[in-house]
């Protein structure tokens, strides 16, 4: 069909119909006006909600599928949330409510976009914070186990429960704890990582504080309580008094001496302790056990006095003595100096034994002091009174070497009863640096008694005096002069010690090891020496092996000189003969001398002036001669 155009006088074109009313048809039509268009829309408008992007609203549940979930939440479309966040959810139906989160209000294909997970987590988080400053208890399930801890989830929110944590003890199994519901308490939270640590330690601890605070509220000096042995340690032992830990030191355990706790305590053990002390600011409880008994000196046998013979062990050990332990809590002294009536200085850690057991006489007693000095040396006779019968001066005997100090040996000729060998009483013919060299402790000694002093208790001994001096022999076998083939020992920069025969040791300076190829003497080499000086009285001899080779030296230069002096001398008995003989002469030789003495002279003259006159020759015959 075809359509009329007309051009108005305008200069538009129309075409046909355009004064038709499209709002008309057949049908009833109510017509509104532009206020009631307004109004009708402000009433539309106010049945749906006005929403934002992640914000968390209501929402009902109107329709399931297999893949989600849809809710309406009021806004102009239902939105949708993942299936797989409704899993804690049993018995999922219509009509039930949940908060959820706005993602997105319209994505790229119009549909509203919910998250119940977003809602749960963010809602979590406030009511963790709010935990947090509260400081109220949660619950928490612990859901795993980590490094370092365990993880717990609480208000559907995984936080994080470190080992240190869990309990006010050590914990080393964490895998007991995952399942397990827990009370929990927020103490650290991190907002920009959504990130939350918990604790349940502090909980325990704040619960220990209360009853701490209760405990020492009612706490007196002298109180008994009973408690539970919990920890033990080298300096005591830890009680637990019912919330609350007190510290029972090594000292207040018993009146007697222990090595260690462990030997009369045991863990979670029960028993009643007194309160010693106590610090509120340092919350600290001393403790004490021992002081439940009367302190033993108190109940001490009233039999024991002066003399009294008593038995013990040793408990302690000093270098001025050791204690022996009469009943646990009473201890008496044994000093160094009571344990033998020997002089020789005794070491009280080589002599005394921790535990042994030794009987004592009972020296001092202070009972109110409650101090004791002992003695194991009057158990027996002292065996100085006789002394003199014993061991009178000169007398020949053995005894063992107990003791070496630098300047002599200590021997033992008797118990109770020794004396010392002085280092230079040791040999005749030797000169040691140390007694070390000659005799070790525990060797035993041929000794002389060379004097007693009673009064000092002291013995003096000598042992080379058991054999004769020999120096007396000594002087005419190496008398000042002698020459002995002997053995340099060892040498140093002074000199060297040289074996003479006989086991005799003589000395030689060290200009005096010299050879006469050069060099001196080395050690172990054997030389023949001479002897330089002989002391009898310092039993020193000094010995010089350079000395025989320049003593021979000079011997030899010597017998030069003599020859010398012994051809001078016959010369000059030759040319006095000669003279005697010269005076002698007659008048006659004289004359016949000295005219053969004018002939000899004429002829020199002669013959000198033949020489000159050839010579004038010979220059005279070179001037004439052509280049």
């Amino acid at each position: 069909m075809s359509e009329t155009i007309l051009e108005n006088t305008s200069g538009n074109t129309s075409t046909a119909h355009d004064d038709f009313d499209w709002s008309v048809d057949k049908r009833n039509v109510v017509r509104y006006t532009e206020k009631e268009k307004a109004d009708y829309d402000v009433q539309y408008s106010s049945t749906l909600k006005t929403i934002e992007n992640n914000e968390i609203v209501k929402g009902i549940v109107v329709a399931l599928t297999n893949t989600d979930v849809v809710l309406n939440i009021g806004f102009k479309s239902d939105g949708l949330v993942p299936l797989s966040e409704f899993r804690d959810v049993e018995d999922l139906k219509i009509g039930d409510e949940f908060d959820v989160y706005v993602v997105n209000k319209e994505d790229k294909k119009g549909i509203l976009q919910l998250s119940r997970k977003n809602a749960r987590t963010m809602k979590a988080w406030e009511e963790i914070m709010e935990a947090h400053k509260s400081g109220v208890v949660v619950q928490g399930k612990i859901v795993s186990k980590t490094k370092g801890g365990l993880i717990a989830n609480v208000f559907g929110v995984d936080t994080f429960l470190p080992g240190s944590q869990i309990d006010v003890k050590p914990i080393t199994d964490y895998d007991v704890y995952v399942g397990k519901t827990m009370e929990l308490k927020v103490v650290k939270i991190n907002e920009a990582i959504k990130n939350a640590v918990v604790s349940h330690k502090a909980l325990i601890e704040s619960d220990i504080e209360s009853q701490r605070e209760a405990i020492i509220g009612k706490l007196e000096k002298g109180q008994v309580l009973e408690g539970t042995i919990k920890n033990i340690t080298d300096f005591g032992a830890f009680i637990d008094l019912g919330g609350v830990d007190g510290l029972l030191y090594i000292t207040d355990i018993s009146w007697g001496r222990i090595g260690h706790p462990k030997e009369v305590l045991e863990l979670n053990q029960k028993l009643n302790v007194v309160v010693l002390d106590y610090d509120d600011n340092k919350k600290r409880i001393s403790l004490g056990l021992k002081q439940l008994q009367p302190h033993p000196w108190d109940t001490l046998d009233k039999d024991i006095e002066l003399g009294s013979k008593v038995k013990g062990k040793i408990v302690n050990i000093e270098d001025y003595g050791s204690f022996l332990e009469i009943t646990p809590g009473v201890e008496g002294l044994i000093h160094v100096s009571e344990v033998s009536w020997s002089n020789t200085p005794i070491n009280s850690r080589e002599y005394f034994k921790s535990g042994d057991t030794h009987e004592a006489i009972v020296m001092t007693l202070d009972r109110e002091e409650r101090k004791m000095s002992l003695s194991l040396k009057r158990l027996t006779e002292d065996p100085w009174i006789k002394i003199a019968d014993k061991f009178p001066v000169g007398t020949k005997t053995k005894g063992v070497v107990k003791n070496i100090t630098p300047y002599g040996v200590f021997v033992e000729l008797a118990d109770g009863i020794g004396g010392m060998i002085h280092i230079s009483d040791l040999s005749w013919t030797k000169r040691y640096n140390h007694p070390t060299e000659f005799t070790k402790v525990g060797n035993e000694l041929d000794v002389v008694v060379m004097d007693i002093d009673n009064e000092n208790r002291k013995l003096t001994l000598g042992h080379k005096q058991i054999e004769e001096d020999p120096w007396d022999s000594f002087e005419t076998v190496f008398p000042v002069g002698s020459v002995h083939e002997a053995t340099l020992l060892h040498s140093d920069d002074k000199g060297g010690i040289v074996l003479l025969p006989y086991g005799l040791e003589a000395f030689a300076p060290k200009k005096h090891l010299a050879k006469e190829s050069g060099g001196f003497v080395a050690a172990d080499e054997k030389a023949e020496f001479k002897v330089i000086e002989f002391n009898r009285n310092d039993k020193r001899i000094l010995v010089s092996h350079a000395r025989i080779w320049e003593e021979a030296k000079n011997e030899a230069i010597e017998g030069e000189k003599k020859e010398k002096k012994v051809e001078r001398e016959k010369t000059a008995k030759t040319v006095k003969t000669m003279q005697k003989n010269i005076e002698k002469a007659t008048l006659g030789d004289l004359s016949a001398l000295s005219d053969l003495k004018e002939k000899m002279d004429s002829k020199k003259a002669s013959d000198d002036a033949a020489a000159k006159e050839q010579a004038s020759s010979n220059e005279t015959s070179e001037e004439k001669s052509p280049e």
